[in-house]
């Protein structure tokens, strides 16, 4: 038990890393210690939940990052160019030093074109096109939520349209954030990071040690439980939901202590189990996501 609380102890002292971080990365920009950095946001083969995600952040924010951390160059969803006048900024950056964030996988069939993501100069441009051509030019490449970091639920089986990750299409080493999808503080606190200091410490699968170090399962709030033999044999039930199919004790993120919607709830909070949607392999090595015991 000295074990859980001294974990939940150091994981709450870390909640905070993303808020200090784009602090003082911003203090540093007000004071031209570093620049603003220049980012473009790629929206590919995917829901587009990150990017939603990412407006709801609360500390730190999204009007911080837009209006005080960088110069945001190319956002589908959010620039006010459209057409060939957004092509031209999202091209147009080539040769200048940016950090590119990808979400979203690649979809590769027939050479990408079951994402068209714009047309320039008279011609489609596909997913696969702009990866293809941003992805060896930026300073940093940031893979944000699972679809982008491993192919997620876009290349689930059967893969249709024969969806893979960022970095499986680059010869370069590519920063991923996993989660399904990525929370707020993940990207803003590694983009904070990167502002001052570079490269953060990244695990072997270069996922950052700051947000991903930890299983769910070791700090969960419901381990006692586990350690004593008690388990939920259905939803409802406030104990362990190991036997319900929970992946916690295979999924390496800091959910139980920063949780969601401004720091208010998580999954397991709310009675249903980690669906391990920041590990790779999700969804299709996960499934099912709830499994009963019928023998109990």
């Amino acid at each position: 038990m000295s074990d859980i609380n001294n974990n939940c102890k150091n994981i709450k002292i870390r909640l905070e890393t993303a808020s200090v971080l784009v602090n003082n990365a911003i203090e540093a920009i007000n004071q031209n210690k570093i620049k603003k950095g220049n980012l473009i946001w790629l929206e590919l083969t995917g829901c587009s939940g990150n990017i939603i995600s990412l407006l709801d952040g609360s500390d730190p924010s999204f009007k911080k990052l837009a209006t005080k951390m960088v110069n945001f160059i190319y956002d589908n969803s959010l620039m006010a160019a459209e057409g060939e006048l957004a092509m031209d900024k999202l091209f147009g950056a080539i040769g200048s030093d940016f950090i590119l964030a990808v979400e979203g996988a690649i979809s590769t069939k027939d050479n990408g074109l079951y994402n068209v993501i714009g047309r320039w100069r008279g011609q489609p441009v596909t997913a696969l096109d702009a990866i293809k051509a941003l992805g060896e030019k930026a300073s940093y490449v940031i893979a944000v939520g699972t679809c982008a970091s491993s192919g997620g639920m876009s290349a689930a089986r059967p893969n249709p349209a024969a969806c893979v990750p960022v970095h499986s299409l680059l010869n370069r080493k590519v920063i991923r954030l996993p989660g399904c999808p990525c929370h707020p503080d993940w990207f803003l606190g590694t983009l904070g990071y990167i502002l001052q200091f570079g490269e953060p410490a990244l695990d072997g699968d270069n996922r950052p040690l700051m947000f991903y170090s930890t299983l769910i399962h070791n700090i969960c709030p419901r381990r006692p439980f586990f350690n004593q033999g008690i388990f939920a044999s259905q939803l409802g039930e406030e104990t362990c939901m190991f036997r319900l199919g929970c992946r916690g004790p295979v999924t390496r993120v800091d959910c139980p202590i920063r949780q969601w919607n401004n720091h208010v709830n998580w999954p397991i909070g709310n009675n249903t189990p980690c669906i391990g949607c920041a590990m790779f392999g999700f969804p299709d090595k996960m499934e099912p996501f709830v499994s009963y015991d019928i023998t109990r």
